[in-house]
């Protein structure tokens, strides 16, 4: 295989219940996805590791078809995490300015440096600093002050924290797949970039990326990131219900519940039936789809119930002028949106990965949302890469994470 060189970038997402990659080239007309590769993994529960083994397998598969798929080799990948042990907060600093009263870089990097200054537990880590707007004396919405003329410079920012004991094992298993990581990534920050347009964050919106484990929650408004939130509910829950209800085994219940599921029972015809496998040698019977869509539809309401507390929690109900974008593997079940415009009470879209090249067809589905993130992120890192490997070379790597990741956002 030839080795990945120039601007191929590739993003790895290690979910509840798979891993994808995708390998893309930075060309002149924007990023091109050259291949994929999944599968499935049964080391990873809620966004941690909970298996390295097999953890470690399913990535070295995922990242095996992608080089199969590309006839590249693949040494190096921007990863994502997620899971409800990230955490992240609002901070707001403010700093007197220097050099005749005119805002500096220098003057930037100091407000945000003290906005990032907040004490942490020992266990957490500081993994982006994500800048909403700055204020020059009493102007605000500024987003780039540097330049103007003031006394006072105020920055107010979205900081977002990992869980750095799950983030080493996630380290770990990928360095056993015998990878190397350039960067980590918030995963909902890297759907973000994926499924979202300009218009959208501007406007005001939800992007909702519901996973097997986990359902992750990215608000945005005035172009900026303000509030997230991870829900350690997802699709294995409701796949789990159907199994207890139907009494069939997890997989039977999965396939059953991708093929025919649906979670607005008001879309299903009476007369229409499917076909429950057999157990234990049983033959398959028929029963009704509305049965499927009566235990689908309350775990499902339920979810978004909890969801659209947290919009309610977090102030900006008033301002989602695009309302809900549903991504993620789990976005894909029959009836989601009609579901989530009827809770939520504002308009629904199912996003799949935009603005890319190449294979499109390939990773057009909500399941890639992340992954094609990921590539995104690293296109965007991608200058920043070259010039930075001297000087971090003797950094461990959540030191380097920390130091680098940048708003990109």
């Amino acid at each position: 295989m030839e080795p990945v060189t120039g601007q191929v970038i590739a993003g790895l997402d290690v979910g509840s219940s798979k891993v994808a990659t995708v390998v893309a080239r930075k060309g002149a007309e924007g990023l091109e996805i050259l291949g994929v590769g999944k599968s499935d993994t049964e080391g990873m529960r809620k966004g941690a590791v909970v298996n390295v083994d097999a953890t470690v397998k399913s990535i070295q598969q995922s990242v095996g078809e992608a080089e199969k798929m590309t006839g590249l080799s693949i040494p190096s990948v921007f990863v994502g995490v997620s899971g409800p042990l990230i955490k992240s907060f609002n901070s707001h600093a403010a700093i007197s300015v220097r050099n005749e009263r005119e805002v500096t870089d220098q003057d930037v990097a100091r407000v945000l440096e003290l906005a990032k200054a907040v004490e942490l537990p020992n266990d957490r880590e500081v993994l982006h600093v994500l800048t909403q707007e700055f204020i020059v004396d009493d102007m605000g919405g500024i987003k780039d002050p540097i330049g103007m003329t003031g006394i006072r410079l105020d920055a107010r920012v979205h900081v977002v924290t990992d869980d750095v004991p799950g983030t080493r094992n996630l380290v770990k298993c990928i360095e056993k797949a015998e990878l190397t990581i350039d960067d980590i990534a918030l995963s909902p920050l890297a759907s973000a970039n994926a499924v979202l347009t300009p218009e959208e964050k501007e406007v005001g919106v939800v992007l909702l990326d519901f996973g097997a484990g986990t359902v992750e929650m990215a608000i945005f408004y005035d172009g900026a990131l303000r509030h997230t939130f991870v829900l350690p509910l997802g699709g294995s829950n409701i796949t789990a219900d159907v199994a207890i209800g139907l009494k069939v085994p997890w997989a039977d219940a999965e396939a059953l519940k991708i093929a025919s599921g649906c979670a607005m029972i008001q879309k299903v015809r009476r007369d229409e039936l499917v076909e429950l496998p057999g157990v234990g040698g049983r033959q398959p019977r028929p029963i009704r789809r509305q049965y499927l869509s009566e235990i689908i539809e309350p775990r499902t309401e339920e979810i978004f119930a909890l969801l659209r507390k947290e919009i309610l929690r977090s102030g900006f109900e008033e301002m989602l002028g695009a309302g809900v974008v549903l991504t993620g593997g789990g976005s894909l079940l029959d009836g989601l949106p009609d579901l989530g415009e009827r809770v939520f009470q504002l308009p629904v879209r199912r996003g799949g990965p935009i603005g890319v090249g190449g294979l499109v067809e390939v990773v057009g589905s909500p399941g890639y949302a992340t992954a094609v993130g990921l590539a995104i992120y690293g296109s965007s890192m991608a200058e920043a890469l070259v010039g930075r490997d001297e000087e971090a070379g003797s950094l461990g790597l959540l030191d380097r994470v920390k130091r680098f990741i940048t708003d990109i956002f």
